[in-house]
């Protein structure tokens, strides 16, 4: 801790990374069973709104609405944090360890979820209306997006850059903030600027690392069967990286 109380953070590097994914999988392969079972609550949940959307013949909103899972994600890591002290407890994790870790669940950390959720709306309905602007109401369904058309692809890059900036300062955000408020290291104004502080003071690493992220989880979204495993890994690798960046970290 520093004079003022507040957790101080460390540097990153990009070794940092491999080196929290190299444990996110081995975590992963610790509690297999019930990571892939805890995983696939939200994989059906996946599959539920892709067939929705290809029904409706919208198919190019596939893609942000995959990269908004990233606005969303760091509110569902409590499961994973609850299992990952428990490994490091080496204790046997069980299903009972995942509602545990949401009973944590602290009022700062549902004003965090209240604000990604709210941004989560925002951001779709932005997006839908960039499609109608850009596509408009012509059908499109998946196959139509092996050859896109030109309106397609339109839609694809600034959905994308929109979407790229609004996935990073949810980032910035909530990607230390959820776990130093899970752990009751802060308060909701501390642990988001704690949170801000770190990501801009390790800002090469952590672009990388939100990279990783949104690429996999999209890609993992695209091909459900692989969420089942990505999913998982990086959530133990996200609280393998929380700990090293905040070094004082106690279970």
């Amino acid at each position: 801790m520093t004079e003022n109380n507040a957790p101080a953070f460390a540097r990153l590097t990009f070794d940092s990374l491999f080196r929290a994914i190299k444990r996110g999988w081995e975590m992963f392969l610790i509690t297999r069973p019930l990571s892939v079972t805890y995983a696939m609550i939200f994989a059906l949940i996946g599959i539920l709104i892709l067939f929705g959307i290809e029904r409706a013949s919208f198919a190019p909103m596939i893609f942000p609405l995959a990269g908004g899972f990233m606005l969303v994600g760091p509110l569902l890591l409590s499961g994973f944090f609850a299992m990952a002290d428990r490994i490091a407890r080496k204790e046997t994790c069980t299903f009972s360890d995942i509602v545990s870790g949401f009973s944590r669940t602290s009022p700062e950390m549902l004003v965090i979820a209240f604000v990604c959720t709210l941004l989560f709306m925002i951001w779709v309905t932005d997006v839908a209306a960039l499609y109608g602007f850009t596509v408009g109401r012509v059908p499109a369904s998946l196959l139509m997006l092996f050859s896109p058309s030109e309106n397609i692809l339109s839609f694809l890059l600034w959905s994308s850059l929109l979407g790229a900036v609004l996935a990073f300062v949810i980032f910035s955000i909530s990607a230390f903030s959820v776990p130093l408020l899970y752990y009751r290291r802060a308060g909701l104004v501390q642990a988001v600027f704690l949170s801000v502080t770190a990501v801009f003071a390790n800002l090469a690493t952590c672009l990388l690392w939100a990279m990783i992220l949104s690429v996999t989880i999209i890609a993992s979204i695209l091909i459900f069967p692989l969420f089942l495993l990505t999913f998982p890994v990086l959530a133990f690798a996200s609280h393998t990286l929380y700990r090293e960046i905040f070094p004082e970290y106690s279970v």
